[in-house]
């Protein structure tokens, strides 16, 4: 079976935590985190600054999803938490969701972030 990628910031404290919640509720084993350091950004079209900015899942087939639309697209694939899913469909959710991460990847820091690009205070989406 071919499992989709899930590529974060290997470095980040809060991010880690998020992909062990996501590691613990993928019952059938069909996501493999792997840190944008060791990735092969490049097998993916997916460059360092985007990969910084933001958390990206790649589907066996290929396709690519980032921010929020990856978070909406990991739930769809964690049993127990495929029902939430339906919540980024709802008029305005995904407008909505873009914000909330952006105002929390620019305070990654604040949740128990510290790697250097946390630490940037650039502004970024982590």
């Amino acid at each position: 079976m071919a499992r989709w990628v899930l590529i974060y910031d290997g470095d980040c404290g809060f991010c880690q935590r998020q992909v062990r919640f996501v590691e613990r509720h993928d019952t059938k084993g069909r996501i493999e985190a792997v840190p944008f350091q060791t990735a092969e950004l490049s097998r993916y079209g997916i460059d360092r600054q985007a990969a910084e900015e933001a958390m990206h899942l790649v589907s066996p087939a290929g396709d690519v999803w980032r921010g929020p639309a990856a978070a909406r697209e990991v739930l769809k694939l964690l049993p127990r938490l495929k029902p939430l899913a339906w919540l980024f469909y709802l008029p305005g959710a995904m407008f909505v969701a873009e914000r909330v991460y952006r105002w929390i990847a620019r305070r990654r820091h604040r949740f128990g972030c510290d790697s250097a690009v946390c630490r940037r205070g650039t502004g970024r989406d982590g």
